[in-house]
């Protein structure tokens, strides 16, 4: 979905109808039901996205970017922090995605 934000904006309004993968579509069914209702996951969740594709290490990762930025959200809500502007998020998903998390150290000379 990188850069295509009208798709972006699909899958938030309707996943059923959104043009994403069928294994896509599995991910976003399941991470979507761990916002709602994490305690209702169980064998048949898993089931659902391994036959679409989706590993083991896959779901945890999955489940651990989304806890994370729940539990984000809600310090940011909790401690009045402000949400960056919109060309403070398109500068830092550039910055991302050209340089990564890491920043490298600058040689001296």
């Amino acid at each position: 979905m990188l850069g295509d934000r009208d798709l972006v904006q699909a899958v938030l309004r309707d996943l059923d109808s959104a043009s994403v993968s069928e294994k896509d579509r599995a991910l976003y069914v399941f991470v979507k039901k761990m916002v709602h209702d994490s305690l209702s996951i169980g064998e048949a969740d898993v089931a659902v996205a391994h036959a679409a594709g989706w590993t083991d290490e896959a779901l945890y990762d999955a489940i651990s970017v989304v806890a994370l930025f729940q539990f984000y959200n809600a310090w940011i809500d909790a401690t009045g922090v402000h949400d960056m502007s919109a060309l403070g998020y398109e500068m830092s998903g550039r910055r991302l995605a050209t340089t990564g998390y890491v920043m490298k150290k600058h040689s001296a000379g």
